[in-house]
């Protein structure tokens, strides 16, 4: 099988992000965003996904971490969307309920080509070290409006906003792995009645 691998690079006055992936790698991550705690979830999405993944990003992080986490979250989903291609012969559903202590978190993924996010996280606190809990839902917003998908992210359990944060980050990995396999049953065939997606 060939490997599904893209390279995108968006810069803008705000940010320089460079994102390669490869969809059908062994969950090695060369990380590099300005923010540890992000590396570490994005260090989560390569392992837990079985994703290669190189980011380099070059954001303003003297005004905060905003343009940042979201601008790599548009240039990751545009990288995905570009490797997947077509999407013949994918599994195209995947979702995952992942633990950490007391917290867990429900992730569920549709490779729909219709943009969309819903997100229930109650974080416990505004930030995850120097990491603001909110940007969270900015990274996956852009994820979900480039990757042309359809997302569910739900933290049904949790106290501790670093556990509430990555069990969310590692059931997106888990969720990504599953609808990103290809399905040896439909192999060549777009997992859509409408014959496109």
């Amino acid at each position: 099988m060939q490997h599904r691998i893209a390279e995108i690079q968006r810069n803008t006055k705000e940010t320089q992000i460079r994102v390669r992936v490869d969809l059908d790698g062994s969950g090695a991550a060369k990380l590099a965003t300005g923010i540890g705690f992000f590396d570490h979830m994005l260090d989560q999405v390569a392992r837990h996904g079985l994703i290669d993944l190189e980011i380099d990003a070059k954001g303003d992080l003297h005004i905060d971490g905003h343009h940042t986490v979201e601008d790599v979250g548009i240039t990751l989903g545009q990288a995905v969307a570009q490797a997947v291609g077509d999407k013949a012969g994918l599994t195209r559903y995947g979702h995952a309920y992942v633990p950490l202590d007391e917290a867990l978190s429900r992730v569920v993924v549709d490779f729909s080509g219709r943009p969309g996010l819903h997100m229930h996280v109650p974080f416990k606190a505004g930030m995850i070290g120097g990491f603001d809990s909110q940007l969270a839902f900015e990274f996956f917003q852009g994820f979900a409006n480039h990757a042309l998908v359809t997302l569910h992210i739900d933290n049904l359990k949790g106290d501790n906003a670093h556990h509430q944060c990555e069990t969310v980050f590692k059931a997106f990995a888990r969720a990504l792995r599953m609808a990103l396999s290809p399905d040896p049953r439909a192999a060549g065939v777009i997992p859509s009645t409408k014959g496109s997606l």
